[in-house]
């Protein structure tokens, strides 16, 4: 019976942690030892990164409406306490489409807030 030299498992392991590292930068793609650390390192940042998107596009949302707002004459707290006074549900995602690319539709917005206002 001839005898097993090497096996694949280990093999098959370092190839899933290198091919998971391609792309990256010198021997972080090239080494094992190296480019485990950084499939590792870059897992983590993915992770935390994925949470961290949902902040930063809220944020420029909020921006983007409090730039609207302010053109006339309305800061964002009191537009935003005048939709929910006047009952109009409407996400800050699609708020901020509405400055960008309907300024007619957000200027209605902004008067029905002023409106409810009082």
């Amino acid at each position: 019976m001839p005898r097993a030299v090497d096996g694949t498992r280990r093999k098959n392991r370092r190839n899933k942690i290198l091919k998971q590292a391609k792309g990256y930068w010198g021997t972080r793609s090239k080494l094992h030892r190296v480019a485990k650390t950084q499939v590792m390192k870059s897992g983590m940042y993915a992770y935390r990164d994925r949470r961290a998107k949902k902040r930063d596009f809220r944020a420029l949302w909020i921006s983007r409406i409090s730039a609207g707002a302010r053109a006339q004459g309305l800061s964002y707290s009191r537009f935003i306490d005048g939709l929910n006074k006047a009952n109009i549900k409407l996400n800050r995602k699609a708020l901020s489409n509405l400055v960008i690319e309907d300024v007619v539709a957000f200027n209605l917005l902004v008067t029905e807030a002023r409106k409810a206002l009082g």
